[in-house]
């Protein structure tokens, strides 16, 4: 009988050990989305918070009206790189955080003018960053960004 009792004790301490650490691995994953109140109603958010990672939607430059900022590349990326520091402000991070950056241009003539703006707005270091030109974006935006920033524990 006590050897019955062993085996049950054994296996349910055996189940705890598997089962605690992957809740908490589970509960740490969980995500909460950012939404900014000018959000155009589109089925995406800002940005979603899974850990301490911040994923940051696609943002082109806008005004806060919604429309696209007139006068070519340069002004369009500043309101870009803008909404993306409201998103990471929003979820509690900092600009320092963004560890990723994906550049989209429909022109990839227009990555000088906009690599003038984004090193005046980003911070040192820089994070890490890839720039294509995409065959279009929407809205017929010239440049689309997204980033992807983790906050140190």
């Amino acid at each position: 009988m006590q050897t019955t009792k062993t085996h049950w004790l054994v296996a349910l301490t055996l189940l705890v050990i598997t089962l605690v650490p992957a809740w908490q691995r589970s509960a740490a994953q969980q995500h909460k989305a950012i939404n900014l109140s000018n959000a155009s109603g589109l089925p995406f958010s800002n940005g979603i918070i899974a850990g301490n990672t911040l994923f940051i939607a696609g943002t082109e430059g806008e005004d806060d009206s919604g429309k696209l900022v007139a006068g070519g590349i340069a002004p369009e990326t500043k309101p870009a790189l803008e909404t993306i520091g409201k998103v990471v402000k929003a979820a509690g991070f900092e600009m320092k955080d963004i560890v990723s950056v994906t550049v989209y241009l429909a022109d990839l003539h227009d990555f000088p003018e906009m690599n003038q703006v984004y090193k005046s707005v980003m911070p040192d270091p820089k994070p890490v960053r890839a720039t294509i030109q995409a065959a279009a974006l929407v809205n017929n935006a010239r440049i689309e960004i997204a980033a992807i920033a983790v906050k140190s524990k």
